[in-house]
């Protein structure tokens, strides 16, 4: 056999599965999956029933200083504040519950700008953050967002790490 047939037969054996592969009728995914577009092009598709939560990052935040979960996890005693001198605990889980012993006792949470931001099912919205070598909590009225005036500030200590 000739060397060009060899090399028509070669080509042929790996561009043939591409032509006889069948064709998608629509370029669209399914309405419950989530796709990624990267800046190169390529494409994955994601089922969204696999999504537990969405997380992004800020690129202007060197990843030496990027706060993730970890610094968070696990039970916190904090303040009450408006003049109580009681104190009351928050555990913050790796899934993003929240629970603590004071009111209503469940919650979400996730991390934003290195601040553990929690979402009370009562309406109060709780943030745990780092003031200097110590952390601070910041409650926040149901009808108010987590920017907005504050209820009170307290100090809060973290009792047990989360896994790291």
């Amino acid at each position: 056999m000739s060397k060009l047939t060899r090399i028509i037969c070669l080509l042929g054996v790996f561009a043939l599965p591409a032509f006889a592969a069948p064709k998608s009728n629509s370029t669209r995914p399914a309405n419950d999956s989530l796709v990624i577009v990267f800046k190169d092009g390529h494409q994955q598709t994601i089922p969204m029933a696999d999504v537990a939560r969405i997380e992004f990052s800020t690129p202007a935040v060197a990843a030496s200083t990027e706060v993730g979960i970890n610094r968070f996890l696990g039970k916190w005693t904090v303040g009450e504040g408006r003049g109580m001198n009681s104190d009351f605990t928050i555990n913050l889980k790796r899934n993003g519950a929240a629970e603590k012993s004071l009111g209503s006792t469940h919650g979400t949470w996730i991390v934003v700008d290195g601040e553990a931001h929690i979402s009370w099912d009562d309406g109060w919205k709780d943030v745990i953050r780092r003031v200097g070598e110590r952390y601070e909590k910041v409650a926040h009225a149901p009808g108010t967002s987590f920017s907005g005036t504050s209820d009170n500030i307290t100090d809060a200590r973290r009792e047990d790490a989360g896994p790291i």
